[in-house]
């Protein structure tokens, strides 16, 4: 009779105890759950240990609380008739505050948003050439984040960022500008070498220049010593032989170098034979006519 009464006893016990641990449940962090009463919304539960009533409350879903990233490809026409391919990366997450919007209010997020971010971008690109388009790439990012965070709003959910990741033209006119790209830097590296090869040829005259002001200075001053060496020369000799004029004494240094000059050729290593056209007795000729040679000379730069 006992057990009679223990059995059904224990088959309650283990029902209300199966009833009760089955009302309690987890949340995760970062993630609240919806509670509904025989489904209607009841309220939101946090992260954690939770309850519920068993067979009347139902968690109907769970909503994550993180911030999830939607990546979209635009493409679209600009101002100029170049179809641009548009990457956009949208950045969003739901409001705590306002988990009941987003649960029940959207049924698709993601095509909402990418409806949103089309109508932007149909709205702005197509007003701007190519160049804007590429040079505009963080307004048109504010523009796109402005709208979503308006509209977005009424659906419980914050718009983080929105990111313009990258402009793609279509692939004929990318070629195009990388050939008027590399044009203009040869065109430029053109020039940059024609002002180098400019430069060189003005300083390689302006070297020549100096070097021949520098050589005719050397020759003016060679000529000053020579002149002032045979000044002292005939007044030295002068000075040891009596009655010697100086045009004798010119005679005498000019056929000494004209000698001296040919001593030099003759050691020559390259000169083998030496052919003069007069004879040691014409000494005298040779110094006439090294004197009239220079007179010659002198009267020929006078002139």
């Amino acid at each position: 009779m006992d057990l009679l009464i223990l059995i059904p006893v224990a088959i309650v016990g283990i029902f209300a105890l199966s009833l009760i641990l089955g009302s309690f449940f987890t949340v995760r962090t970062a993630e609240v759950a919806i509670i509904t009463r025989f489904g209607k919304f009841l309220s939101v539960a946090e992260a954690g240990l939770n309850w519920k009533m068993p067979y009347i409350d139902a968690v109907a879903g769970l909503v994550s609380l993180r911030v999830n990233q939607i990546t979209l490809t635009m493409e679209t026409k600009t101002k100029d008739n170049v179809f641009v391919t548009i990457p956009i990366s949208v950045q969003n997450r739901v409001r705590p505050e306002r988990v009941f919007d987003a649960f029940y209010k959207l049924s698709d997020p993601v095509a909402q948003i990418k409806s949103y971010v089309e109508q932007v971008i149909l709205g702005h690109v197509p007003g701007m050439t190519l160049d804007e388009v590429f040079a505009s790439q963080s307004s048109i990012a504010a523009a796109v984040k402005k709208e979503l965070d308006v509209d977005m709003a009424a659906f419980g959910y914050e718009i983080v960022n929105v990111l313009v990741t990258d402009i793609i033209p279509d692939t004929k006119v990318k070629s195009a500008m990388n050939d008027i790209n590399a044009a203009q830097r040869e065109q430029v590296a053109a020039t940059a070498r024609g002002e180098a090869d400019k430069i060189l040829v003005v300083k390689k005259a302006e070297a020549e220049a100096e070097s021949k002001a520098l050589q005719g200075q050397g020759i003016a001053n060679q000529r000053k010593a020579i002149i002032e060496g045979l000044q002292t020369s005939i007044e030295q000799f002068q000075k040891v032989v009596d009655g010697a004029s100086a045009k004798e004494v010119m005679q005498l240094v000019l056929v000494t170098q004209y000698f001296d000059t040919l001593k030099s050729i003759g050691e020559s290593d390259k000169t083998n034979t030496l052919f003069l056209n007069h004879s040691p007795g014409a000494v005298g000729d040779i110094s006439d006519q090294l004197t009239k040679s220079m007179l010659a000379a002198d009267r020929a730069a006078a002139s």
